[in-house]
């Protein structure tokens, strides 16, 4: 028999099949569909910093996520992650990220699930274009979609908890925190544009309550994040500020033409904001700058009755007494935005009583303010709601404060005696000034743990001196081949001893040691230093031997030999009788004449000069400072103290070093997280000038300055501790000032005006934020002895910028009056070695 459906017409079958693929509704992956990934498989940017890809924050979870993170990096940090709010957890080789060109939706597909009917895990609409044919990972982490070479879609415009270089963020985008390590959806942390004044950004917890800010912008920076202006660095572009329409970008800038400084955004787990940068030289990210500084000004950091102690690296948070987390889970793994919980569970009883915590300060999302009550009367308003947690009371003030919810950031305020804000938490009456019991561990436990430990030490000991033994040997054979070469003596711990009597005449203190006078066998006098610590400075010696043993200058501190006996470090120098420029630089110290000024400052760029373009490796010195410049007995200037220095091969003109040098000295780009070259001694040599060319500390404010008309203006005490002379110098002769008013008014009329003028011009350009603005130091010879010319320089932006905050003089006036130099009394602090503004 014929089968009957072999009668049926096959077109009408064949049309209905057609239109019911085509259909609209159907979520299964067509041809025409744009696969961008699929299991494994992973999507690099061109340069092959960037990567996109599924993955799982700790390996732990079961959730999955679509994001993007740096390829090639120890460890897989995220950037971006698409599905943050809803994450799948059936990951298969087959799971595909694709764009569905018939609905115009980005989608995340299992097409292991049943072909007909495949699971759309997530999805995103990112155009009503359907034309989308091209993607791509730009090098700046930007996944986009493209239609006609057009961006129709960009994951730069949706934003998770890192900014990076290029993506803007605006009113409407805002990074909001992941809610910890390993649980990318949103926190309770966000940063945000001010949504009144669209003039600064702010840090805000549960999108409401802010706890920092950027501060106002400038016009260049925002008010209260300087690091902005710091050269060499990045770039920012803030647009239509004071509009709905403001946004915000920057860019990495290329300190070296063949260098990319990476670098990021991210709005921490607990808070705080922090920018990256990566360093090639150590394989590893570091914290260029973070806010706020503090860790327990995060706002509801801890949650709820959780107290903040910022000294922890591990969980700063802590529960009160009595109370415990209300999700172990979440605290252990750095979420404690969940707060505390009793122990025994909730109370709301009239007979429940209170527990004192402590002076603490806390803040109530919900109060009831009662004032002038007793305590009883306090206590008794909170028990007769069972919505009140606890209360603050003042025995001094009779001022009561009922809490009707959440208590947040406790912070224990003990130490402050005249705080008398007590605050008592609502218990069980059993719970009551009940005391927590450690159980004690057994007797042999405690045995069996002390034997364990003992034989741990004995082998460890063991272990050091063995140790020990063999790096001296091998220290003394690397004497051994040192001494021949760089042709210097090795003395004895006794004839050292011997020379300083027992190490009795003390000249001063360097860096790394202290200095003593002594005295050789032949009559020769010389100064010893010895480093303060035994076994210790062992890297910062075998630099100053290995680097001014090897040189030779007539500027240059001359190493007549060592010693390394009996745990300590000597080294034996010429002896400078007239000490270091430092005791010259000051109100009651003598006088230097200026030709003896000029000479110091033209001997000191000569030896530097030396050390950065004649020798066979360009030594950076590393901490120029009067310190460290010593005048022999016809005041010539010797450069002493290479502990700090650092050798660099004329053919690779950048080192990257971790931060060193004397606060006040150093130049910016030490915390810029760029490579330092020679020009950070040439910013060191320039704050010296100053104060050499001033015979005072750069800190140390006169009593007097002009003001706008020409007036002396008084100085109150915080000018004068905000004074900075660089500043005012800088300002003046920018301006075509009179240079007379910055020489040192000891010297009268008894100095040179056109080489004042000249030491006060390179000063200036010496102290340029951007290093290849600042002349190298064999131009500087030059300049000083007049062989070029030297133009007017610019002000440094950078002292502008650091000192914006605070008032420049004439806010700090205390009276008008007509007075001369002579009414200086010098009474300020003529030790203070500090720069305030420039401490970073």
């Amino acid at each position: 028999m014929a089968n009957p459906c072999i009668q049926v017409s096959s077109t009408p079958l064949f049309l209905l099949l057609l239109l019911f693929l085509l259909s609209p509704s159907q979520t299964t992956s067509s041809s025409r569909d744009l696969v961008i990934i699929r299991g494994n498989s992973t999507l690099q940017s061109p340069d092959k910093t960037y990567e996109l890809g599924f993955f799982n924050p700790d390996g732990k979870s079961t959730n999955w996520y679509v994001g993007i993170w740096y390829a090639s990096f120890p460890n897989r940090i995220p950037v971006w992650v698409a599905n943050r709010e809803k994450p799948f957890t059936t990951f298969t080789p087959s799971t595909t990220l694709q764009y569905n060109h018939t609905t115009g939706k980005l989608e995340i597909i299992d097409p292991s699930s049943p072909a007909v009917n495949p699971v759309v895990i997530w999805q995103k609409l990112p155009t009503d274009s359907h034309n989308v044919s091209e993607y791509d990972l730009t090098d700046t982490g930007n996944f986009v979609l493209m239609s006609n070479w057009v961006y129709a879609w960009q994951s730069f415009d949706f934003p998770t908890d890192t900014w990076l270089p290029g993506m803007k963020i605006t009113g409407e985008r805002l990074l909001i925190s992941w809610k910890s390590a390993s649980d990318p959806s949103p926190g309770m942390f966000s940063l945000r544009l001010n949504p009144w004044q669209y003039n600064e950004f702010e840090l805000v917890f549960n999108r409401s309550i802010r706890y920092w800010s950027t501060g106002t912008w400038t016009g260049d920076s925002f008010a209260d994040v300087p690091e902005m202006t710091i050269p060499n660095t990045f770039s920012y572009y803030f647009v239509h500020p004071y509009t709905d329409t403001a946004s915000l970008w920057y860019t990495e800038s290329k300190a070296v033409a063949t260098t990319r400084q990476l670098t990021r955004f991210q709005l921490e787990p607990h808070g705080q904001l922090k920018q990256y940068t990566w360093t090639n030289q150590s394989g590893s990210w570091r914290v260029f700058w973070s806010q706020p500084d503090n860790l327990c000004e995060v706002y509801g950091l801890c949650g709820n009755l959780g107290i903040c102690n910022g000294s922890s690296l591990v969980n700063p948070c802590d529960c009160v007494s009595g109370f415990r987390p209300f999700r172990r889970e979440n605290w252990d793994a750095g979420d404690s935005s969940g707060g505390c919980v009793r122990e025994g569970g909730d109370s709301c009883d009239a007979n429940d009583g209170f527990m004192e915590v402590g002076a603490m300060s806390v803040d109530g999302l919900s109060t009831t303010l009662l004032s002038p009550v007793n305590r009883s009367f306090c206590e008794s308003s909170c028990l007769s709601n069972c919505s009140c947690v606890g209360l603050v009371y003042n025995e001094r003030s009779s001022f009561c404060r009922n809490f009707h919810g959440p208590l947040l950031n406790l912070r224990d305020m003990s130490y402050m005696s005249s705080y008398k804000d007590l605050l008592y938490l609502r218990v069980k009456k059993e719970g009551v000034g009940k005391n927590i019991v450690v159980r004690k561990p057994m007797v042999w436990v405690v045995g069996i743990v002390g034997s364990v430990v003992l034989l741990v030490l004995v082998g460890v000991v063991i272990w050091v001196v063995i140790c020990r033994r063999i790096k001296k040997r091998k220290r003394m054979e690397e004497e051994r081949r040192l001494l021949p070469a760089l042709n210097l003596k090795l003395f004895t711990y006794e004839e050292l001893e011997a020379a300083t009597r027992g190490f009795s005449v003390k000249l001063g203190s360097g860096g790394f040691g202290t200095v003593f006078q002594g005295e050789l066998p032949d009559e020769t006098i010389v100064a010893v230093k010895r480093l303060d610590k035994p076994n210790s400075g062992e890297k910062e010696f075998r630099a100053e031997v290995c680097t001014i043993g090897n040189v030779q200058h007539i500027n240059l501190m001359r190493l007549r030999g060592f010693c390394t006996e009996k745990s300590q470090r000597l080294l034996v120098y010429d002896y400078m009788p007239n000490g270091a420029l430092s005791s010259y630089i000051c109100r009651t110290g003598p006088c230097l004449s200026w030709e003896v000024r000029f000479r110091i400052a033209i001997d000191t760029a000569k030896g530097l000069a030396y050390l950065h373009e004649e020798c066979r490796e360009c030594i950076i010195h590393c901490d120029i400072k009067p310190e460290n410049i010593l005048l022999d007995t016809n005041y010539k200037a010797k450069v002493s103290d290479f502990g700090l220095a650092k050798l660099v091969r004329h053919d690779f003109s950048i080192a990257e070093l971790s931060y060193r040098g004397t606060n006040g000295y150093v130049a910016p780009e030490w915390i810029s997280g760029v490579p330092v070259t020679p020009k950070v001694d040439v910013y060191s040599y320039g704050m010296t000038l100053f104060e050499l060319l001033r015979g005072r500390r750069n800190t140390d404010a006169p009593r007097f300055v002009t003001g706008p008309d020409g007036r002396p203006r008084r100085l109150g005490s915080e000018g004068r501790e905000n004074y900075c002379f660089p500043l005012h110098a800088a300002k003046r002769i920018s301006e075509g000032g009179d240079v007379a008013a910055l020489v040192d008014e000891r010297l009268g009329d008894a100095y040179k005006i056109k080489e004042a003028e000249r030491m006060a011009l390179v000063a200036v350009w010496c102290i340029q934020e951007s290093e290849g603005s600042r002349p190298t130091m064999g131009k500087v010879v030059k300049m000083l002895e007049g062989m070029v010319e030297i133009s007017i320089p610019p002000q440094p932006k950078l002292l502008q910028g650091l000192m914006s905050s605070q008032s420049y003089y004439g806010s700090q006036v205390d009276s008008w009056s007509s007075v001369s130099k002579s009414d200086d009394d010098g009474s300020s602090d003529e030790n203070q070695q500090r720069l305030s503004i420039i401490s970073w």
